[in-house]
């Protein structure tokens, strides 16, 4: 009698911990792909700046002849966008065109006529929109993964993470350099 109960017992913890484990690695899996479609919605709306820039471009070509070294960093670092090979290379890719785009919308504000254009404002306003909303995804992400990577960690899941190879993800970071002040110059050269 005594070997039924131990065995029902024994039976009893195996069944708790398998449903334990497939309720933790359900977790993981609903978390990771959250965090990758966090990540495409990001995409997406890069996707659109990316498709406006030219737009952009081409409307302040005509007003700023004197400053095409900004209208060719802006370019330049899109297509490094497009080249863009590995995830920190995105990363770094897409950081440099949002600093580009800021130096292109300081340089707009010498240039009253190309402020005033219908085309430039519903352009820029779309960029800026786009720009919010990118960043506002990236705080979405960053949380995510935050909560992502503290559960890979804490005891027991870290068990849990480990049987299942699940591995840690990136948080969405900017270079050291884009954390420095920008120079804002207002006389014409």
């Amino acid at each position: 009698m005594t070997g039924w109960i131990v065995l029902g017992v024994l039976v009893l913890i195996i069944a708790l911990v398998v449903i334990y484990t497939i309720v933790i690695y359900n977790g993981f899996i609903a978390m990771k792909n959250s965090i990758e479609r966090d990540w495409s919605n990001i995409d997406v709306m890069l996707k659109q700046r990316y498709d406006e820039l030219p737009k952009l471009i081409k409307v302040c070509e005509g007003y700023m002849q004197h400053e095409q070294q900004t209208l060719e960093a802006v370019i330049k670092a899109r297509s490094a966008v497009s080249n863009a090979g590995s995830g920190n290379q995105k990363l770094a890719a897409q950081n440099a065109l949002s600093e580009t785009l800021k130096s292109l919308f300081m340089v707009v504000e010498r240039y009253p006529d190309l402020k005033a254009d219908k085309g430039f404002r519903q352009l820029s306003n779309r960029i800026t929109e786009l720009e919010d909303q990118i960043a506002d995804r990236r705080e979405l992400v960053n949380s995510a993964v935050t909560i992502y990577n503290t559960r890979l960690e804490q005891f027991p899941d870290v068990i849990i993470a480990r049987l299942f190879n699940f591995t840690s993800r990136q948080l969405w970071k900017i270079d050291a350099a884009h954390r420095q002040d920008v120079e804002v110059n207002f006389s014409r050269s």
